[in-house]
């Protein structure tokens, strides 16, 4: 989408020192340009963090981050065109040294477990005032998981299985028999689309459940759309 940015004149190191000032650098990624302006200015305003790029989808965040190495993403959930929880996931395997803090308007425990269960080094909501998310990166940065207030990490049965291992668990096939029952397929269909038996979907579907807690085909839905394997829209 060629929105991704680094800021100019930001060295993209981490643990900067200015003066006697621990500097920690961060890389903002939001699909509104107006919220990733706010968390600048808030930022820049609290002191002691560098804001050193932008990313407005989870493809560019992944490029910038790899290029940036920033102490600290501020990682919004909800992303075009890849789920924030699989940007997490790949930014904490590919940039282990870098904290990822989910930041999202969506108070949901399943995408809270499914985020930590990727990786994330912490999860608050975009209502937090300016003083609690910058206390939220320095902590963060310091190897603390931070939860915003009242933000509850452990999902209920059938609310989308994060808390058995998430999407982790599943096979290649059994991710697939998911999409298609989150896309509204009778077993029949997912099995003329995968070229199986209808015995066959039903034993993976039995699997399935098993594996993710999950006791209806409405709560593999909700776990489709938590890890990305459907458009949550």
């Amino acid at each position: 989408m060629g929105t991704a940015q680094q800021v100019a004149g930001e060295v993209p190191v981490t643990g900067a020192v200015v003066g006697d000032e621990l500097v920690i650098s961060v890389v903002i990624v939001d699909d509104h340009a107006l919220l990733r302006e706010g968390t600048r200015q808030i930022l820049e305003g609290a002191g002691g963090f560098a804001v050193v790029g932008e990313a407005a989808d989870g493809d560019e965040a992944v490029t910038l981050t790899t290029a940036l190495r920033p102490d600290v993403v501020l990682l919004d959930v909800r992303l075009p065109p890849t789920n924030g929880v699989e940007v997490a996931r790949r930014l904490t395997d590919t940039c282990p040294e870098t904290r990822v803090l989910m930041l999202s308007a969506l108070d949901d425990a399943d995408y809270v477990q499914a985020a930590l269960s990727a990786g994330a080094a912490g999860y608050l909501l975009k209502t937090a005032p300016g003083h609690e998310l910058a206390e939220a990166i320095r902590s963060a940065r310091a190897g603390a998981v931070v939860l915003g207030p009242g933000i509850d990490p452990l999902p209920g049965r059938d609310r989308g299985g994060a808390a058995t291992g998430g999407i982790d668990v599943l096979t290649s096939r059994e991710r697939d028999v998911v999409r298609l029952v989150a896309q509204g397929l009778a077993n029949k269909d997912i099995a003329r689309e995968l070229g199986i038996s209808p015995r066959t979907v039903e034993g993976h579907l039995n699997h399935v459940f098993e594996k993710v807690d999950a006791t209806s085909r409405s709560g593999l839905v909700r776990f489709a759309m938590v890890y990305g394997l459907v458009d949550a829209g």
